[in-house]
């Protein structure tokens, strides 16, 4: 039986919990969590985005996106808006208090980012960075 460590994708698992503990600390004096952070990012890409389509491209349960939204929402960094095109649908927005929220948080990232990272160069980064996104592929789109 080979060893825990010799299998890359128990690696990328143990990895993605460790970036997530570390996420999480960061955000811990918000109250927010990396959930919330990454509908927050997600947001801030787009003009905004129907709840579904949330769901679709950050890969959380529908009814996960619904208690995430609230809680942005309670904290004023999301809202809906009526869709134009379909009034029964909501359309998630961030708010300007969101992305002040996203600009305050881009350092404590980044930082979070290079203790995950330290043992690599920069030219090891630009490569696991390529590689990560070449497996993620069309799932990230």
């Amino acid at each position: 039986m080979r060893g825990l460590h010799a299998d890359t994708g128990y690696l990328l698992y143990r990895l993605g919990l460790r970036s997530g503990q570390l996420f999480n600390a960061f955000l811990q004096e918000s109250g927010l969590r990396l959930r919330h952070y990454a509908v927050l990012r997600f947001l801030a890409t787009s003009e905004g985005a129907l709840q579904r389509e949330l769901s679709a491209r950050l890969g959380y349960d529908p009814s996960a996106i619904v208690g995430l939204v609230d809680d942005l929402e309670k904290l004023g960094f999301a809202e809906r808006r009526p869709a134009p095109d379909d009034r029964r649908s909501r359309i998630v927005a961030l708010t300007e208090q969101g992305r002040a929220f996203l600009r305050g948080t881009d350092e404590a990232g980044l930082r979070v980012t290079n203790e995950l990272l330290d043992p690599l160069d920069a030219g090891d980064r630009e490569t696991l960075h390529a590689l990560l996104l070449r497996i993620a592929g069309d799932t990230m789109a």
